[in-house]
């Protein structure tokens, strides 16, 4: 269930903090009954950003694969063990 305060509480700046790392979810703050703003932890906005830029990079490749633009593994591999002489 999502915690929702009204703006006029965020002047309990303490509080909204314990409370965003305590839940590590993010607080929906609302102005005249409506939703303005979403405050989070670092560390629960990092883990959102991690998320987003995997589920982008399954994108990418997904629009590569579909697109036929993939290489043999074995071959790729083969290649990079000459350029690098491992």
């Amino acid at each position: 269930m999502p915690t929702i305060i009204p703006i006029k509480d965020l002047k309990n700046t303490s509080e909204i903090s314990e409370m965003c790392h305590s839940t590590n979810e993010p607080i929906y703050v609302t102005k005249n009954g409506y939703g303005d703003l979403v405050i989070m932890s670092m560390e629960a906005y990092e883990k959102t950003m991690r998320r987003e830029k995997m589920y982008t990079d399954l994108e990418i490749s997904a629009q590569q694969v579909e697109s036929g633009n993939t290489r043999d593994a074995k071959a790729a591999l083969q290649t990079m063990r000459e350029k690098y002489s491992l």
